[in-house]
């Protein structure tokens, strides 16, 4: 048996449990919101016929950490083995963003497995994973409370004030702000004037009834998620084995609808707007305002620019009509909400997270050095040195497989010129955004989001195993990713668990390096060299 066969039959053995390992955690997602309040699942006051609905059945706090738990380590390894065991022995491991252009011919199908998991599976899946975010609208969100400050800034702005200068606190009887948890009372908006634009919408409909607010914004979260999985699929779609993952990275990854979709997170909107900028990229106009609309959801988001005007950087003209229509777009929404906005986001950039590998190093730098400083600018700087340092490495490797003066597209068998390496914008925003997940010292578990999104756009690699991991593990850390919920003798789980994983980052961050930088070094050998017989002695 050669180690080809070999590999086909673990990963034919090996695709049915990783499927139901998914299934079962998607569906103990649903089973999360649908017992109701729980230190996972914040109550919700209000009419109870107003949606979002749930069985109200005060579950024991221990066992729905239990089924959490079992949600997040089910997916994330379901996930990571359904990402090996579909994975085409015949692809070469970096596939090229699929071309820009009217013309598309379809994928060559020699060597690469038919039927299966290959053709039907993707279509499965996607239908999957968009009924259960559409169920998920309908059943409260759950694994922290952001939904209720999302709530809380769009009934300011319905009541005339701004949530940029206010807090919660500061709305003191209000049946919606009333709901905001400790210890985002006092904290104003952090968010762009789009993502506030939306939950004023949701607060003008819903009026005094929080379910029903929060409801109208699971619809608009709902429907970013879907639509981003609609268009990772027809981006997809001519190539089977490509379409399988990308339905398994975004629509029906577990991690995802227990994320975005079930903790209802203004990310989702801001991914929808990236991805189809990307996508749409040979219109600049179209191209720059989704962009534009993206940055004006939330400010990080704007690394995903980078991608195109990497690819744009010869194309001066093209490049200034895309960036002035996101410049234009930020500039009017940011004109409308005022300056005012600028101070919550520049306050929060300098936080770090108690899972960050960040907060080991600011321990290490006060027991030598002293307490007497936070030592949050010497982050700030090292944060960005690293991120500078993977992202360099994981374009290295990226640009090394591609260059030269043309390269045949593995999925069309045309031939394209790769001046830059191959660095198409999806690769560039890809490598930049996994750089900034990594090094960031401010990381939640819905950050990774826009990265899977972007991951979806481009090639299978090992890159992909290791942003899952990163994900299960800052899922796992904030387990939930609430303060006033849990019970006192869940508090381990955030002052012990939580802490103690920043390890894991740290080790995942480590061997992210080490492998892009040997993966890069393999790519400098060439073809006919490494496939050269050696001579005997």
């Amino acid at each position: 048996m050669t180690s080809e066969t070999w590999q086909e039959r673990v990963r034919g053995r090996l695709a049915g449990p990783a499927m139901a390992a998914i299934g079962v955690s998607i569906l103990l997602t649903i089973i999360i919101g649908l017992l109701g309040p729980s230190p996972m699942v914040p109550a919700l006051p209000g009419p109870a016929w107003h949606p979002p609905y749930s069985l109200a059945l005060a579950s024991d706090p221990h066992l729905v950490v239990i089924l959490t738990t079992a949600a997040l380590i089910l997916g994330g390894l379901g996930l990571l083995t359904a990402l090996y065991a579909t994975r085409a022995p015949n692809h070469p491991p970096i596939l090229r963003a699929r071309p820009q252009g009217k013309a598309r011919s379809r994928p060559p199908t020699e060597g690469r497995p038919q039927g299966g998991l290959f053709s039907d599976g993707a279509r499965a899946l996607v239908l999957i994973g968009c009924t259960a975010a559409a169920i998920l609208a309908f059943l409260p969100p759950s694994g922290s409370g952001d939904h209720l400050n999302y709530a809380a800034y769009g009934r300011m702005v319905t009541l005339g004030l701004s949530p940029y200068t206010h807090g919660a606190a500061d709305l003191p009887g209000d049946p919606i702000a009333d709901a905001v948890e400790n210890p985002w009372r006092e904290e104003p908006s952090v968010y762009g004037p789009v993502a506030t634009a939306l939950q004023a919408v949701a607060s003008w409909i819903g009026g005094d009834s929080l379910r029903l607010t929060i409801f109208i914004l699971a619809l608009f979260n709902a429907a970013a998620f879907i639509a981003t999985a609609l268009l990772i699929d027809r981006c997809t779609k001519d190539d089977p084995a490509r379409r399988l993952r990308g339905a398994l990275l975004w629509t029906a990854n577990p991690l995802l609808l227990y994320q975005l979709v079930a903790g209802m997170h203004v990310d989702t909107l801001a991914i929808a707007c990236m991805v189809a900028a990307l996508l749409a990229r040979s219109r600049p106009v179209g191209s720059g305002v989704l962009l534009g609309l993206g940055v004006a959801i939330k400010v990080n988001a704007g690394l995903v620019a980078l991608g195109p005007a990497w690819e744009l950087r010869r194309r001066p003209a093209r490049l200034a009509l895309m960036a002035g229509c996101a410049v234009a777009v930020v500039a009017v929404g940011y004109a409308i909400v005022g300056p005012d906005a600028f101070e919550p986001m520049t306050r929060t950039s300098k936080s770090i997270s108690h899972v960050s590998f960040w907060k080991l190093v600011q321990g290490w730098l006060q027991s030598i050095v002293g307490l007497g400083s936070a030592y949050r600018g010497e982050i700030q700087i090292g944060s960005l040195l690293l991120l500078t340092l993977i992202a360099w490495t994981l374009l290295r490797r990226h640009a090394r497989a591609f260059t030269g003066p043309s390269r045949t597209d593995p999925l069309t068998q045309r031939s394209y010129p790769s001046p830059g390496g191959g660095l198409e914008a999806p690769v560039v925003a890809a490598g930049l955004m996994v750089a900034y997940l990594f090094a960031t010292p401010y990381i939640l578990p819905w950050y990774d989001g826009l990265a899977f999104g972007l991951l979806a756009l481009v090639g299978a690699s090992a890159l992909d195993g290791f942003v899952v991991a990163h994900l299960l593990v800052l899922s796992l850390a904030y387990l939930p990713a609430r303060v006033d919920g849990p019970p006192a003798d869940l508090l381990w789980l955030r002052e012990v668990v939580r802490r103690q994983l920043a390890w894991a980052l740290l080790a995942l961050t480590v061997a992210l390096l080490v492998w892009a930088w040997r993966a890069a070094g393999r790519e400098r050998t060439p073809p006919a060299l490494a496939e050269r017989p050696r001579s005997r002695p």
